[in-house]
């Protein structure tokens, strides 16, 4: 199976608006007690999620996983910080690419791949406000383009 294609349960839309994507990394999630449930059930947000690197661990950052509706007092929190599981290697790797100006670790996507829980991560470096619109319009012209040709018969 290709890297990032399961059943997709969150996508974060806005990542590819803000930033070039140039290479991403599968890695695992710890989580707590109902979090797996919730996640099941699509009860996830990772709109303003991020990712960092500190002591060698990488950790990711306000993934909003709602409270589970049958859950007791051993809930979870909902944005709390959730450690990736990553290899040694790939790490290193993010380390040194993040550490360059204007490179970032953005979420992508979660999924579930045989039964686990998988996050989807991009190093992505950010984009100027004149990047953003010179996708808009390219953007609007394919749209165009694709509207012209389904019109005309083709």
């Amino acid at each position: 199976m290709p890297k990032g294609k399961g059943n997709a349960i969150a996508q974060n839309r806005k990542a590819s608006h803000d930033f070039f994507i140039e290479d991403t990394f599968e890695a695992g999630i710890v989580l707590k007690g109902t979090e797996i449930k919730s996640i099941r059930a699509g009860r996830v947000n990772m709109k303003d999620s991020f990712a960092r690197v500190s002591k060698g661990e990488v950790f990711l950052h306000n993934m909003h996983i709602s409270p589970y509706e049958q859950g007791n007092q051993f809930n979870h929190e909902p944005t709390r910080m959730r450690k990736l599981l990553l290899h040694r290697k790939e790490i290193n790797r993010l380390i040194g690419e993040t550490q360059q100006q204007g490179y970032s670790l953005v979420p992508l996507k979660m999924y579930i791949k045989n039964g686990v829980a998988k996050v989807l991560i991009g190093l992505g470096k950010g984009k100027k406000k004149y990047d953003k619109r010179e996708d808009l319009k390219r953007k609007q012209a394919k749209r165009d383009i694709d509207r012209a040709i389904k019109n005309s018969g083709y």
